[in-house]
């Protein structure tokens, strides 16, 4: 049977069928394009949504088959990867091209960061926060740029620390586009950015936003690894750093968790979190680290994404049900713990609470649950559900921009 006769399947069953077919096992298809034999499975079993084109594209070389053999069509990447944001190209020319006139009077570097905390206030408070901040981006990401070129010494310094922040935020926007290009280049100048500037905390926020990327592609070794880098060198100033950045440290052991979990070491995942809970208690009551939303409200979401990674949907939901959403600050955190929320209730086949909690999730942040691709084949998975759920899944696919 040709698999344009298996129309059902997706990306991950394909991949599996052309691998045995060809005879091939997991770690031996790994080894052939940089990936673990986990990261195979959680793949073909659709722990990870379908890899962007370019790593289908080794998958489809390493089993001898043709693209479209694995894809079926271009739909199930489209449905994983989200659509580009108007403000896409904009961003994407700020980031092609480098202020060269050194000679320009260049913004104060007070100023920038007066605009640069406004954004991130935008982006933690706006349904439409990508919108905001895609708006802002540009011009931020000059300016910052500007600043790196025509000041010196501290003030240099400082000035990179600012880039590295602005880039951070950027990494935020290009999330779940079609723009793996300049998600690498934006972790890249980020992490070079941070590392010029001698800032812990720069150092630390440009980790955690590069660990993100590796994890996403499901690189979970890579992501660990320059997490627990950053953690050791962080750890001797710990005792008199600020919160932001002992709250950084937090978010770094979060982010430790969350990849261990997806590559189902249960054991390691819920050591780096009990870490971040215990720094999470040295913060105030009301504290929310600005670009990891990191702070005492996110502990339990935090819990339920480790069990949902852990594929456990029952102990992921009691977590959730000791998680209040409405005490996350951050609206697109709140939205994202409701598709996390969701997501447990898949794995114990609840359709009507899937519903709910992406409903919910729309409310709260429309912006967040277009972009994401948990959420975005959740509602594919739900037009082809129960007829009581179809209609409401259809009304929720026509606002995520699945169905026109």
């Amino acid at each position: 049977m040709d698999s344009g006769d298996l129309p059902t399947l997706t990306v991950g069953q394909r991949i599996k069928l052309h691998r045995e077919r060809v005879g091939k096992t997991r770690a031996v298809l790994g080894g052939l394009v940089g990936r673990s034999a986990e990261w195979v499975k959680a793949v073909e079993t659709g722990r990870l949504l379908p890899p962007r084109l370019p790593m289908l594209g080794q998958i489809a070389k390493a089993l001898r088959v043709d693209l479209s053999a694995l894809i079926g069509s271009d739909e199930a990447v489209s449905v994983a990867v989200g659509p580009g944001h108007p403000q896409l190209p904009a961003v994407r020319e700020a980031l092609n091209r480098w202020p060269i006139r050194l000679d320009a009077e260049p913004e104060p570097l007070d100023h920038i960061c007066v605009r640069l905390e406004a954004a991130w206030r935008a982006r933690h408070a706006a349904p439409d926060h990508r919108t905001v901040v895609g708006a802002l981006l540009p011009k931020l990401i000059r300016d910052a740029q500007r600043a790196t070129w025509t000041s010196s010494g501290d003030q240099q310094r400082r000035a990179y620390a600012v880039l590295a922040n602005v880039l951070g935020l950027t990494q935020m926007f290009l999330a779940y586009q079609p723009a793996a290009d300049l998600v690498w280049r934006t972790v890249d100048r980020a992490m070079l950015a941070a590392q010029e500037s001698a800032d812990p905390l720069a150092l630390a926020g440009a980790t955690w936003f590069a660990a993100a990327a590796h994890c996403e592609t499901g690189d979970w070794d890579t992501a660990m690894t320059v997490v627990l880098d950053t953690v050791r060198a962080i750890e001797p100033v710990l005792p008199d750093a600020s919160n932001d950045l002992l709250a950084m440290w937090g978010a770094l052991q979060v982010e430790a968790a969350h990849t261990a979990a997806r590559a189902g070491e249960a054991g390691k995942a819920w050591r780096h979190l009990d870490i971040a809970a215990d720094v999470a208690k040295r913060l105030p009551d009301d504290y929310h680290q600005t670009w990891s939303s990191f702070g005492k409200a996110i502990m339990g979401p935090h819990a339920v994404t480790v069990e949902v990674e852990l594929r456990k949907g029952g102990h992921a939901l009691r977590h959730a049900e000791r998680s209040a959403p409405d005490a996350i600050p951050s609206r697109p955190r709140r939205a994202r713990h409701l598709i996390e929320v969701a997501r447990g209730h898949q794995l114990r086949n609840d359709k009507e609470a899937m519903l709910v909690n992406l409903d919910r999730a729309y409310q709260t942040a429309p912006e967040t649950i277009r972009y994401n691709g948990f959420a975005r084949s959740m509602v594919r998975e739900l037009l082809d559900g129960p007829v009581p759920h179809r209609r409401r899944a259809h009304d929720l696919a026509v606002k995520v921009g699945l169905v026109q």
